[in-house]
């Protein structure tokens, strides 16, 4: 089985290392594609990507895109592995994470894409925020596809989903800046759910600088329309997202304020 794993990137030298080297440190029973697509970073990434030329599982590329989803849409179309995996320049892997997503998919055909449990950490690599992540985690061993409606659960570096499968359900959605992750995740959804892989296979890094890690209102409210094309017949289901976006914005801020 082969694995391929992208990587958006745009003046992200600051921890596009650590990030490739939680992926080209991992090792079992697969073969590793690390495609990284960069927009013409000015911060010296292509020098750091040229250094790892000599490495044959690395492919790059760098010059101008339309952001973000653009990048991550041409990663998934160079992309030649079985399994696909997205993995931001800030976010990182565990130890053994890449090996129990191939072991998953090879044991049981019928997965079509996984969810893992996702620690949160801060820019020097502290797990922060544990009350959010065993809150995603509850919602995850009880998924439904409703419960995804009414509430974006799930942890975007832990997830991967098989090419093929990927293909069927379309790529990003250019027009979304916050969420087309949760767009993807709807689609995919509707058309199977997902098998919870119950270990540690990824850290998402929270910081002040990186999109995210801003929290804003905008981003939750954009997560609610993407709710509502999905669930354009489920008023019940929009109104209890719209009141979970209202309890996030204050709970973040809450944390914000004691730097929780």
């Amino acid at each position: 089985m082969k694995l391929s794993i992208v990587t958006p990137s745009f003046n992200g030298r600051r921890y596009l290392e650590q990030t490739g080297r939680s992926i080209l440190s991992q090792a079992g029973d697969f073969d590793l594609e690390w495609i990284v697509v960069d927009g013409g970073s000015t911060d010296g990434t292509p020098d750091l990507l040229r250094s790892l030329g000599a490495d044959p599982r690395v492919r790059w590329t760098s010059e101008k895109d339309r952001g973000q989803s653009d990048a991550i849409n041409k990663g998934m179309n160079l992309a030649t592995g079985d399994v696909i995996g997205w993995l931001n320049t800030d976010d990182l892997y565990t130890g053994g994470a890449l090996a129990a997503a191939a072991d998953a998919f090879a044991r049981d055909p019928a997965t079509q894409w996984l969810v893992g449990r996702c620690e949160i950490i801060d820019s020097e690599g502290r797990v922060i925020r544990r009350s959010v992540t065993r809150y995603k985690e509850r919602s995850l061993r009880r998924y439904t596809y409703r419960a995804l409606l009414r509430e974006n659960f799930i942890s975007q570096p832990a997830v991967f989903w098989r090419r093929e499968f990927g293909g069927r359900v379309g790529p990003l959605d250019e027009s979304l800046h916050y969420t087309m992750d949760y767009d993807l995740w709807l689609r995919m959804g509707r058309q199977s759910p997902p098998r919870f892989l119950d270990s540690v296979l990824a850290q998402f890094r929270l910081h002040e600088t990186s999109k995210t890690g801003q929290v804003n209102r905008g981003q939750f409210d954009e997560q609610y329309r993407v709710a509502c094309r999905y669930a354009a017949h489920d008023r019940a289901s929009r109104w209890v997202h719209r009141i979970n976006v209202e309890k996030i914005v204050w709970a973040y801020r809450l944390m914000q304020l004691m730097r929780v």
